[in-house]
């Protein structure tokens, strides 16, 4: 089995560690276990016997995560697994045949495109439309769809853009798989990041075949956790967990005892707000610094999110700008070539903000550097 290269992940873990100013990074600058743990819980923490635990994941944690996706959800309807990578990769490895149609949202988190591929399926995209807020073309999404299309594969709230689908598309989305049967597949590992402090819908709530894919990393700001999860009906999540045998087989025992902690209410609702302020006052600090461009970027705010998606006029291929960025000036960001999207930069705003704003005007002096 062939698979193509992934660009985006390759890139970030070639240098991201390598720079002055990292600006790569999608979510909440990270916690650490002091930030979300009591000294209590931290001495519980020490006395833990590194067993392997439940491999599906702890009942309590599915339990505190199923709650999340009504419908009578309950930790049957929940698989944990080592980040929401291994989460999407569990599904389509469980439902995906060679030959299966999947019509995927782009732009998109490109590891479900490079999987679907190489496990033989027919993929399609449908687009998230700029001139529309970054809001998906539903025409172009109707005509990719066929008797054959096993899956609708979404990420939403979306990265890179920012984009919230409201209620209605999400229910004309529904009602299209639901005419052919298919699955809905749908990433939302940045719900919880929304600036306006509402809590976007989930696929699961209005959809009976959805399956959701997420996690710690990126709203809740505790990627090292490498805490991510499957929800979705009984039967999807059983044949996940049999594949799961076959990858990680659990995850770590400390990381689930930590997000047990953390994903209850008050705590989870405290983590949450606490990004929100940062998005809120790092997307202020970024506006301003477009506004000293004039028109060399074009850019919709993103709704949610740890990033900001932006289109620049300057003659020069994406990736080649990002390389000389990072040489020149050691700042770090992300490419559109990474999303099959040349002439776009994505620019982490979860960062400190001292540390976006520095990024940010160290990436001023290199533009001022190009004819």
């Amino acid at each position: 089995m062939k698979i193509e290269p992934f660009l985006l992940e390759r890139n970030q873990s070639l240098y991201e560690n390598l720079v002055q100013f990292n600006l790569t990074e999608s979510g909440i600058h990270p916690l650490s276990l002091k930030d979300v743990l009591s000294a209590a819980e931290l001495g519980e923490l020490t006395e833990l016997s590194l067993g392997y635990g439940f491999t599906n994941g702890n009942p309590v944690l599915r339990g505190a995560i199923a709650q999340h996706y009504g419908r009578g959800f309950n930790d049957e309807n929940v698989l944990i697994t080592n980040g929401s990578a291994e989460a999407n990769f569990a599904v389509i490895w469980s439902l995906i045949e060679p030959g299966d149609e999947v019509v995927v949202m782009l732009p998109n988190y490109m590891l479900v495109w490079g999987v679907l591929r190489a496990f033989g399926a027919v993929v399609k995209p449908f687009h998230l439309r700029e001139d529309l807020g970054w809001a998906p073309d539903l025409d172009e999404l109707r005509k990719a769809l066929s008797a054959r299309t096993k899956m609708i594969v979404v990420c939403n709230p979306n990265n890179p853009t920012g984009a919230v689908l409201d209620r209605a598309t999400m229910e004309a989305i529904a009602a299209l798989a639901r005419e052919y049967g298919s699955y809905i597949l749908s990433d939302e590992i940045y719900r919880g990041s929304e600036f306006d402090g509402t809590e976007c819908l989930s696929f699961a709530e209005i959809y009976e075949s959805a399956i959701v894919c997420s996690g710690l990393s990126k709203a809740m700001a505790l990627p090292g956790l490498r805490i991510g999860w499957i929800a979705g009906p009984k039967s999807v999540i059983a044949s996940c967990w049999h594949r799961h045998d076959y990858t990680t087989i659990s995850t770590s025992i400390l990381s689930q005892y930590v997000a047990a902690k953390v994903m209850e209410p008050e705590r989870r609702a405290k983590i949450l707000n606490s990004g929100r302020e940062l998005l809120r006052r790092n997307l202020t600090v970024f506006d301003h610094w477009l506004a000293q461009h004039g028109n060399l970027f074009r850019f919709v705010a993103p709704k949610a999110s740890g990033m900001a998606f932006v289109r620049y006029a300057l003659k020069m291929n994406s990736t080649a700008l990002v390389e000389r960025l990072r040489r020149e000036k050691s700042v770090f960001v992300v490419a559109g070539d990474w999303f099959g999207m040349d002439g776009y930069l994505r620019f982490g705003i979860g960062a400190p903000t001292d540390t976006l704003s520095q990024g940010l005007q160290l990436t001023s002096e290199l533009i001022r550097e190009i004819p």
